[in-house]
């Protein structure tokens, strides 16, 4: 047999590896895929074109009690106008809650929320039944604002809120401390309204609210 006399003049390797040998110089080479060029990022127009939202962990050393705080974060891309609110759970029915005081909180109707695919959010990836929605996307239904889910593991997709978490880190939560969920909520509202009066490089060193009031006038 082939494999004998191969045997015989001297190969001493194993069979298998003779078949890669074999393989690497019989089958011809796989062309290597062409890196995916993504698409242009569409950028918004006018405020509540498109909102962002995201949650964040509150770090465990802000909390004096030892429960888990959850930030529930909302940024507008046109103005970068955001509304935070603290929960003692990241759920289908906090998320909920949270739209219909972020509806109330901004002074414009929202066209368009994007978040990531967490189950605080959508069942889309766990459920085959298109029809079942979460109380987060019937809300979002009742009240025709369209809901967009961003790719699987593309939180750069969401980027703007994820920098505005890392930037909230920074100035708000090393140097708070809290002794209750209500007392999180108290401080955090401070912050909201201090954080939409800083300039911003993005907005040329303007401040959100700044921005929002020129669109506002002309609205």
């Amino acid at each position: 047999m082939l494999w004998d006399s191969i045997r015989k003049s001297g190969y001493t390797r194993s069979y298998t590896s003779m078949l890669r040998v074999i393989k690497k110089y019989v089958k011809p080479e796989i062309e290597k895929r062409k890196p995916r060029k993504p698409k242009p990022y569409e950028r918004v127009a006018y405020p509540g074109q498109k909102i962002q939202i995201d949650v964040k962990y509150v770090p465990s050393y802000c909390v004096s009690s030892g429960e888990k705080f959850y930030q529930y974060t909302a940024i507008d891309e046109c103005t970068r106008f955001c509304f935070r609110e603290m929960y003692d759970e990241h759920s289908t029915y906090s998320s909920k809650d949270f739209l219909m005081k972020l509806i109330k909180a901004f002074p414009f109707p929202i066209r368009e929320i994007q978040t990531d695919n967490g189950t605080e959010w959508t069942t889309a990836l766990l459920v085959k039944d298109k029809a079942s929605k979460t109380m987060f996307e019937k809300a979002l239904e009742d009240m025709d604002i369209i809901y967009h889910r961003i790719r699987v593991a593309t939180p750069r997709h969401n980027g703007k809120v994820e920098r505005q978490h890392r930037t909230d880190e920074k100035r708000f939560y090393r140097k708070m401390r809290t002794y209750s969920l209500e007392d999180g909520r108290a401080q955090l509202a401070k912050y909201n309204k201090k954080s939409n009066n800083i300039p911003k490089v993005c907005l040329h060193f303007r401040t959100p609210k700044e921005v929002l009031n020129d669109y506002l006038a002309v609205m």
